[in-house]
């Protein structure tokens, strides 16, 4: 509940005791200061009679603020507010501060200003004498000062030229029903939507200019045009970009936007560092060998042909590579995808060891034991794409064949070929048994891709023949592995027949092998060099994806 004003409470006090109270505070402190404000208010305290004089005060005139509300009162915070008036009085240039208090004017007071904007009990108690209040140009901060709103008498407020900020207190206004004259420019208050209410109807629009509450037309129009030529640019720069990203930089994207086969030249360029000579790994006339990491940390090999062919060949090669990229065996090579631009073609796999078969068998002079599990894993690779992939023909040779990391056996070259050609894969694995177990001597007399010649010496020779030309460097000195040796020599020879009818099924081939393999797991020799990440662990079955 509101107090009076210090006007009521000089007129009703005590003449003795108003004019004491007066000349102590004039005597004490000078007025211009405004540390007297504070030391009088810490020094002064309410004379013993005081209380009496309230009392007397209030029993004249019921309608002062400080005797309407509660019934006990706070002496000393009315006393403060008598000493806050009369400074404040003579602060704001009032002709007879005695008589009348008819204005706050502090104005250009930048340092007095916030000072009397503190004493909330002053305002508590506002006078209602006081009818004008003007705080312009003061640089305050902060949000709206409610405690002015307690002088529900007032006519004008001048809070124009500061810095205040955040909501006007439209609700706060409503008791001030004689307030006629607003002023609330350049502040930097919240825009709020005052033209539809009852509050912006009272003023004009002068009293809120550049107050950050209206809507400025000015600034509006210059949002309308950004929004309206920005958002459509912005819409087409973001278009743009996602074909950029989705035409050469697919990698950039999430996984799920991504075309997990199709690579650009771009993203092939970012992984070689530019076609950096140094990640050359192999070159020819017609294709260049690239090594090179891709976005995600994946190792690759990327086949360059800069070959020209035509439409219809491209469209066969895309074909093919998504057959290729769907195969999945620990024993195959992975085709991660493909590219093409106008100067070339390429084929992108996972990185390999460079070490073949080949060069394995005359290095390191393997066991049996070891060759033999990397027939397993060959042959375990053809049972998974006759049952998976029957359209996808390999090659089977020594050189061609590579190892992994974990020294898997790998078949690297293979491509969508012949359906109906089980029979010429049979034979293709009967030659890698045979160059897995004869000597290095045989082999080299029939060097070279074509195995016709190979093929039909072993054809020519029986099996008391081939005994003699196996691989001493096995060191085949327990009957068991001799035994195991003999029976693949065996069927070797039966894989390389001619009558389809003496050739062995690829189930067949698996089934011995496995039994083989089987009855052959042993640790391998410390003098020789071991297999790593043994996946059989005693069991013959091989995992087709």
């Amino acid at each position: 509940m509101r107090k009076s004003s210090v006007f009521m409470i000089m007129a009703t006090l005590s003449s003795t005791c108003y004019y004491l109270f007066v000349t102590i505070i004039l005597s004490l402190c000078p007025i211009t200061l405004c540390a007297t404000v504070v030391e009088d208010l810490k020094n002064l305290h309410p004379p013993l009679d005081f209380n009496t004089t309230i009392m007397t005060n209030c029993l004249k005139n019921p309608s002062l603020r400080y005797c309407m509300g509660s019934s006990s009162m706070d002496l000393d915070e009315i006393f403060k507010f008598t000493i806050v008036a009369s400074h404040l009085c003579n602060e704001s240039k009032n002709p007879n501060c005695v008589e009348s208090f008819p204005k706050i004017d502090l104005r250009n007071r930048p340092y007095i200003a916030p000072l009397y904007l503190s004493f909330g009990f002053f305002w508590k108690y506002c006078p209602l004498t006081i009818l004008s209040i003007d705080l312009s140009n003061n640089f305050m901060k902060g949000t709206f000062p409610i405690e002015l709103l307690h002088c529900t008498q007032i006519h004008s407020l001048d809070l124009s030229i500061n810095e205040l900020s955040g909501e006007i207190p439209i609700k706060g206004f409503s008791p001030l029903t004689n307030l006629t004259f607003l002023n609330l420019s350049y502040n930097c208050f919240s825009e709020s939507e005052l033209f539809d209410s009852q509050f912006f109807r009272r003023f004009n629009y002068s009293s809120f200019i550049h107050s950050g509450a209206l809507l400025d037309h000015q600034r509006f129009t210059l949002k309308v045009v950004v929004l309206l030529v920005g958002f459509p640019v912005f819409v087409i720069f973001m278009v743009i970009c996602l074909g950029w990203l989705c035409f050469h930089r697919p990698d950039i994207l999430p996984r799920k936007l991504r075309r997990s086969s199709r690579f650009t030249p771009a993203i092939l360029k970012a992984a070689t560092c530019g076609f950096s000579s140094e990640n050359l790994v192999g070159k020819s006339d017609v294709v260049h060998i690239y090594k090179g990491v891709l976005r995600d940390g994946t190792r690759v090999k990327i086949e360059m042909y800069l070959d020209d062919i035509s439409r219809d060949g491209y469209r066969k090669f895309v074909e093919e590579c998504k057959v290729l990229s769907e195969l999945h065996h620990k024993n195959l090579v992975r085709v991660l995808g493909w590219c093409r631009s106008r100067t070339f073609r390429a084929i992108i796999t996972e990185w390999t060891k460079e070490e073949t078969v080949e060069m394995w068998l005359s290095g390191s002079s393997p066991p049996w034991n070891h060759r033999l599990k990397v027939l397993m894993g060959i042959v375990g690779c053809m049972r998974y794409l006759q049952q998976e992939w029957p359209q996808v023909d390999y090659d089977l040779n020594t050189s061609s064949l590579l190892f992994s990391d974990n020294m898997e056996p790998l078949i690297s070259r293979f491509k969508v070929g012949d359906q109906n050609s089980n029979r010429r894969k049979i034979c293709k694995f009967g030659v890698l048994l045979l160059e897995m177990i004869l000597n290095k001597g045989v082999q080299a007399e029939f060097g070279g891709s074509d195995n016709g010649g190979f093929i039909r010496y072993m054809r020519s020779l029986n099996l008391a023949d081939l005994q003699q030309m196996i691989d001493e460097k096995m060191e085949v000195t327990e009957a068991s592995y001799y035994n195991q040796v003999k029976q693949a020599l065996s069927l070797g020879l039966m894989c390389i027949e001619q009558s389809n009818c003496d050739q062995p099924s690829l189930a067949v081939i698996f089934n011995t092998m496995a039994r083989a393999y089987k009855s052959n797991l042993v640790l391998p020799s410390a003098n020789h060099r071991t297999f790593h990440g043994d996946r059989f662990k005693g069991h013959v079955l091989v995992q087709s994806r």
